[in-house]
């Protein structure tokens, strides 16, 4: 059985969509493309050093993938992360049916390719970016933990990392640091169902019925 840890980059707002430059992903008329790259600092480096220390294989949608394939075969021998990609296995679930040209690339279709993958024998799995991914994987139950670096932007619109159909569940911090440019580092594991309480008064003021009663009427 392999762990599956999404492995994000989000503004303030949640915004995950082209953190790394501008003409990486301008769909939806997003114009901030490049938010994080301004960031980066060796507290960062060293966090992210930790998220490929150990062997990886790569799960990707297939938009990411092309902004992958078309950037990381291309930066050069020297570049580590670009080294490490390349040799990476990379699943990527798709509904197309073009060519995957960079090396050790294979299709899935269903998330339930997903889940025969996840069972399987081999290195753990990294998705990066892969917004559209999030939502179907968390109903499924198959993400086992959230590397979540927060930038101290906020962009106002754009691909979400909690996109329409994401179910709700309570997450347990199990590590954070603080870079100096104030980009929080959280790594979160699930926790089960959110605990519901209450501060409200065991016995309601009038006041309150009267509130309670005007939001049944406006719905």
């Amino acid at each position: 059985m392999r762990r599956l840890t999404g492995g994000v980059f989000q503004s303030l707002d949640g915004v995950m969509q082209a953190p790394g430059g501008p003409s990486e992903d301008w769909t939806q008329g997003f114009v901030l493309g490049g938010w994080s790259t301004s960031f980066w600092d060796p507290t960062m480096g060293e966090a992210m050093d930790g998220l490929f220390a150990a062997p990886f294989d790569l799960l990707l949608g297939r938009k990411t993938y092309e902004i992958f394939a078309a950037h990381w075969p291309y930066v050069g021998p020297d570049d580590p992360i670009g080294t490490v990609f390349g040799k990476a296995q990379k699943y990527v679930l798709t509904r197309g049916h073009e060519p995957l040209e960079w090396m050790n690339s294979h299709p899935l279709g269903s998330i339930a390719e997903v889940a025969t993958l996840k069972a399987s024998e081999g290195p753990d799995l990294l998705i990066q970016g892969s917004t559209t991914l999030y939502p179907a994987l968390l109903s499924a139950g198959l993400i086992d933990r959230l590397f979540v670096m927060t930038f101290p932007v906020v962009l106002g619109g754009g691909k979400r990392l909690f996109g329409d159909g994401t179910p709700p569940g309570a997450w347990t911090l199990v590590e954070q640091r603080l870079s100096t440019t104030g980009v929080i580092t959280a790594v979160y594991e699930p926790a089960g169902a959110i605990p519901i309480g209450t501060f409200q008064l065991a016995t309601p003021s009038a006041a309150e019925e009267r509130r309670q009663q005007r939001m049944a009427r406006e719905g």
